[in-house]
């Protein structure tokens, strides 16, 4: 991750290896952050595989804040999907 950016609460973050999968669940992710004035990405060339997240957060908020909470949310979700995934699938074999 690179992050571009003049002040602290307006960044543009560069993921590399990185596409839509994670762009836009990411992105609503930290959009539900009250304090997050903006936020969206963009995949610079459909050959690159690299996207740029931008983040705007209001007052002194860094913006490296709501990236961070964002992602730690996202890896919530995913685990509790995995959990009920696997819950479905081997009821037997979580029993013991």
């Amino acid at each position: 991750v690179q992050a571009d950016g003049t002040d602290g609460n307006c960044v543009t973050f560069v993921l590399h290896d990185e596409d839509h999968t994670l762009g836009n669940s990411l992105r609503y992710m930290v959009m539900k952050n009250p304090d997050v004035e903006f936020c969206g990405y963009c995949i610079t060339h459909p050959s690159e595989s690299k996207i740029n997240f931008r983040i705007q957060t209001r007052g002194s908020l860094p913006a490296i804040e709501p990236f961070r909470k964002g992602l730690n949310d996202l890896m919530g979700v995913c685990q509790h999907v995995l959990n009920t995934f696997e819950v479905r699938l081997f009821p037997e074999e979580l029993k013991d």
